[in-house]
């Protein structure tokens, strides 16, 4: 059941929304967002220009890091093999086979958590949402490795920041 969902949902994004600028703006997602660049550098410039901020901005890098650590460790217990579907090819290459759950999604959303303490938390999840949803849209993710990825994101916030 939750792969025929998966599977309908994959379709849908990747015909009804299709076009070249949902195409470019997924690939500027997929490709910052590995092993969560964008939100790394977030906090490293962070530190840098909001010195009153910084064991704010350290807290959520080590938490963006530990997340990934788990999200890796996960993959590899779960093991399950990404989309591939004919009719819709990736857009995007994989550092793995690996798809659950996913890094892009448990990145963003545990730097979401973390950060909305220094920064408004708004364009934070809307940010987060958008790199999680690029995944199934670049054809390299279930959206159930997404949810997954989010949730777990969440959780390892949760436990470890403030």
């Amino acid at each position: 059941m939750l792969r025929t969902l998966d599977l309908a949902l994959l379709r849908l994004l990747r015909t009804r929304l299709h076009g070249p600028q949902a195409e470019r703006a997924v690939l500027l997602f997929t490709r910052t967002g590995e092993h969560g660049a964008l939100w790394l550098a977030i906090c490293f410039l962070g530190s840098i220009f909001h010195p009153r901020r910084r064991a704010v901005y350290r807290e959520a890098a080590l938490t963006i890091v530990a997340a990934y650590l788990l999200n890796i460790v996960l993959k590899n217990i779960f093991r399950r093999r990404r989309p591939l579907i004919e009719e819709l090819p990736s857009l995007s290459t994989t550092v793995t086979a690996l798809s659950y759950p996913s890094a892009h999604a448990t990145t963003s959303f545990a730097a979401a958590r973390m950060l909305s303490g220094a920064l408004p938390a708004r364009p934070l999840y809307a940010c987060a949402i958008a790199m999680g949803l690029s995944r199934p849209y670049a054809g390299v993710h279930y959206p159930s490795d997404i949810a997954a990825g989010a949730l777990l994101g969440t959780a390892v916030a949760d436990l470890l920041g403030p």
